[in-house]
């Protein structure tokens, strides 16, 4: 049965549907589980089975066998890549027999890599390697009859050892039918797509797209939520009790990867950024969100399953914050909470569903009160001081007198005379006309159509202030120390601080100053400046304040590490900074000596005026010398620019140049042949070009020592002998060529025939040329000179001192005879030298006594030559 049928026929069944009707997962007791049909919507768009629709028995079957193999001992310590790899090749295995060649899967390591969204190389290190290692995988490679790789053969070791020592009952152990539906569920999930010839095209899976670092967890974590979903949608959460922060969907997905809570909570939103994944809460019969829970999309979607609820918690979750579990005391009205969600909330209000516990269905609901309240500043702040809740205008908090002596209607210059630092906040049961939260929240978000419009800054863009600090670690370890100041800024002044910071920090990583350490050192520059300033309080302009004195740096000397004294990069006092302090110290004690020696009848109080004025003048005088050097600097980089911008001017006209000259070249015709557009010679005409030098190179090389250097004739006879015996060997390595090719084939491209049989001339005569150089070495080693030359190095070699005492011993007679082969050698080599340059002396005068003929007046004598009958028709002589 295929792997369609046997979906087909778990799906054409009724099953027990995972309904949920319990409380925290569980069942009641003599609760009966309901047994409903599957929808009907279990076809895809093409009209095949959707691989997403499990039954019950398959999809435990399947999860079974997954986790078995993820909790293998050689698989279990491994990371996540490998351990999806090894699902990969579990399901793409022909298993159910249990022999050796049905346990293999033959696969490319491309293909691989592409199912697991990363590059060959990530799988050939971090995969196949560790996998390897642990004898979880054993592989071979295929080749063909040419030694050619055309796949990699992988058998799983689980795989083996389950059907060789498990049985049948093994989870391992699955059918053809449900290995094929694990590989279409994988297919479907996170398949790269085909389009076969003659076939169906198969789609991209979900993740598909999503490849790189981090793809292989999200992959396996996909498949694992699947095989953990039942029909309703809803993925099966951890019981027990989790940590707030992170949340049951995390600890849950911690639990299914192995991991940490924290790192199943960054999978998690990565799942649902990507569309697969999203967060819920189950209904209560109050009315209130119960408890958190995580549908798997694709799931859902497939049964069918009304999304709107999801979507629904989903949008409702960005404006209001969830009551905690158990919370004691007055809670806000829905009113207040939407205010605060729209007004710019604090970070730990708008905590995800995951982070904060919903309130549990059975609690008691409190008194709905009043929206009278204002915000809070932001949570960090809080030092549960009285007062802390007046609201984000910087007021000082309200007296008891205030409004006392203010008429009814509270418009009377009585009430105008109270304290400039009081705002005009209800006080002692006085009801507003209207609630400042709902007065902030319909001038926050009032639009164009409800008669309000935000205001524009710089360039149009809208004020959107965040109380918060930005989402960045960085920035927010930078400005932590000001996260006061922060909240004081507009929309448009923080965008600028964050910019500053973040420049700041890049600047401090240049200074050698390493990216953890960077946002710590910024926050406590900024936490020093405060001190200076005397707090926070007194900041009355926090932008310009952070812009202009918070944030820059203040070098004390000339070096760019410095900053208020302190080195940057080490964290100790900056050793610059200590000799500007020593320099002037000197300076002013040298000038109070000066003073002294030319004044000695001056009192205290004109001796010390009389030190300032001369100091005053040093400084000016240093300062008039800072800026004609500043001039100088400035003077030398123009003219350094002018050089650059001249010299790289000149270098673009020389390559203008320079490609002109190139395009004229290859506009030429060949010098030899006359082919058009050739460069000046065409590719054919070089080969044998070279192959006519080196001929006349061999043949000077067998002269040197089979002709007599002074007979020309004697030195023709060699050359022309050596000629024929190349010419030979080329006709006969053309021949076999042109044997081995098809007949006509070299009619087609008659130019390409031509460069071929030039370039086999071409190879004929250098490999000749290295013979004939070692026979003409071997000759003149042999001469009276060499023989001469060897037999005095012998002799000198002997009667070296050592061998004084034993000239005829082993040693000596080595010795020598090793000297005498190199003073052999040498002879040899420089012979050769010798002769070549005399011959090629007499070749050089002959060849300008007979000036070379145009290929124009050769043409008539080239078209008259006759070709031999096997290069007839595939090259021109």
């Amino acid at each position: 049965m295929s792997a369609g049928a046997a979906s087909a026929a778990v799906l054409e069944h009724p099953l027990w549907d995972d309904v949920d009707n319990s409380v925290d997962g569980a069942r009641l007791p003599g609760q009966r589980t309901a047994l409903r049909s599957v929808p009907a919507s279990g076809k895809t768009d093409d009209g095949s089975e959707n691989p997403l629709r499990l039954g019950r028995k398959t999809r435990l079957r399947l999860l079974a066998a997954v986790q078995a193999l993820l909790a293998d001992p050689s698989i279990g310590g491994l990371k996540d890549a490998p351990r999806l790899a090894a699902v990969i090749l579990y399901a793409k295995s022909r298993a159910p027999q249990g022999r050796y060649n049905d346990l293999l899967t033959s696969i490319w390591v491309a293909e691989l890599g592409r199912w697991m969204g990363v590059g060959e190389s990530t799988v050939d290190r971090n995969v196949l390697a560790p996998m390897r290692k642990s004898d979880a995988l054993h592989t071979k490679i295929v080749r063909d009859g040419k030694g050619h790789p055309t796949g990699l053969e992988c058998l799983v070791m689980p795989l083996w050892n389950a059907h060789h020592g498990g049985g049948a009952g093994h989870p391992l152990a699955l059918t053809a039918a449900e290995l094929a539906t694990l590989l279409r569920l994988c297919e479907a999930l996170f398949g790269h797509g085909w389009a076969p010839k003659d076939k169906a095209p198969t789609p991209p899976g979900l993740l598909a797209a999503r490849k790189g670092r981090g793809a292989a967890t999200d992959r396996l974590g996909l498949l694992l939520m699947v095989l953990n979903t039942g029909s309703s949608g809803w993925l099966q959460l951890r019981g027990g009790s989790v940590k707030k922060r992170e949340g049951r969907g995390a600890a849950t997905m911690a639990r299914l990867l192995g991991c940490s809570p924290a790192g199943g909570k960054k999978v998690l939103a990565r799942l649902t950024e990507a569309g697969v994944a999203a967060r819920g809460r189950k209904g209560t019969g109050t009315g209130m969100d119960g408890r958190g829970r995580v549908m798997v999309l694709p799931v859902a979607r497939a049964y069918g399953r009304d999304l709107a609820v999801v979507e629904a918690a989903q949008s409702s979750e960005a404006v209001f914050s969830a009551r905690p579990a158990g919370a004691g005391g007055d809670l806000a009205s829905a009113v207040e909470a939407g205010a605060l969600g729209a007004s710019g909330e604090s970070e730990a209000e708008t905590a995800s569903e995951a982070e904060i516990p919903a309130r549990p269905a059975g609690a008691e609901l409190h008194t709905v009160h009043a929206s009278v309240v204002t915000p809070v500043v932001s949570p960090q702040l809080d030092c549960g001081s009285s007062g802390e809740g007046r609201g984000g205008e910087g007021r000082q908090p309200e007296r008891v007198y205030v409004r006392e002596d203010q008429a009814v209607d509270g418009e009377t210059a009585a009430a105008k005379a109270g304290s400039p630092m009081v705002g005009g906040g209800p006080l002692r049961g006085e009801k507003p006309k209207k609630s400042p939260v709902d007065e902030r929240e319909a001038t926050r978000t009032a639009g164009p159509g409800a008669g309000g419009r935000p205001k524009a800054v710089s360039g149009g863009k809208a004020q959107q202030r965040r109380v918060g600090l930005p989402a960045d670690l960085g920035l927010r370890v930078a400005l932590r120390p000001v996260s006061w100041l922060w909240e004081r800024l507009s929309g448009w002044q923080q965008d600028q601080v964050a910019a500053a910071a973040k420049a700041e920090l890049s600047q401090l990583a240049g200074l050698g100053v390493t990216a953890e350490r960077a946002p710590r050192l910024l926050a406590d520059r900024l936490t020093g400046r405060l001190e200076e300033t005397g707090g926070e309080a007194l900041i009355k302009k926090p932008f310009g304040w952070l812009i202009g004195r918070g944030l820059v740096r203040r070098p004390s000397c000339t070096d760019r590490r410095c900053d208020d004294g302190t080195r940057l990069d080490t964290g100790g006092e900056c050793g610059n900074c200590g000799n500007v302090v020593h320099i002037r110290r000197a300076r002013r004690a040298r000038t109070a000596t000066e003073i002294d020696r030319e004044l000695p009848h001056l009192g205290d109080e004109e001796r010390r005026r009389a030190l300032e004025e001369r100091l005053r003048e040093q400084a000016a005088a240093e300062a008039e010398d800072l800026v004609r050097r500043q001039e100088q600097t400035r003077a030398e980089k123009a003219r350094r620019a002018a050089v650059r911008a001249a010299d790289q001017e000149r270098a673009e006209d020389e390559r203008a140049a320079a490609a002109a000259a190139e395009m004229v070249r290859q506009a030429l015709a060949c010098e030899d042949c006359g082919q058009q557009q050739a460069g000046g010679m065409c590719e054919a005409c070089g080969y044998r070009r070279r192959t006519e030098t080196l001929t006349v190179e061999t043949g000077l090389l067998a002269a040197t020592w089979a002709a007599a250097l002074d007979d020309r004739d004697d030195i023709d006879a060699v050359t022309a002998g050596v000629r024929a015996s190349l010419e030979a060997d080329i006709k006969h390595t053309q021949r076999e060529f042109l044997d081995s090719v098809q007949p006509g084939e070299l009619d087609t491209d008659t130019a390409g025939a031509a460069s071929v049989l030039a370039f086999a001339a071409l190879q004929t005569v250098e490999a000749a040329l290295s013979d004939y150089r070692s026979d003409a070495l071997g000759r003149l080693g042999r001469t009276e000179e060499a023989e001469a030359e060897a037999s005095r190095a012998y002799k000198t070699e002997q009667g070296r001192r050592w061998f004084r005492h034993n000239p005829t011993g082993a040693d000596a007679i080595a010795a020598a005879t090793k000297a005498a082969d190199a003073a052999r050698e040498r002879a040899a080599e420089y012979l050769l030298t010798t002769r070549l340059k005399q011959l090629r002396e007499q070749t050089a005068a002959r060849t300008e006594q007979a000036p070379a003929m145009p290929w124009t007046d050769r043409l008539p004598e080239l078209a008259a030559r006759p070709l031999d009958t096997d290069t007839a028709g595939a090259v021109i002589a």
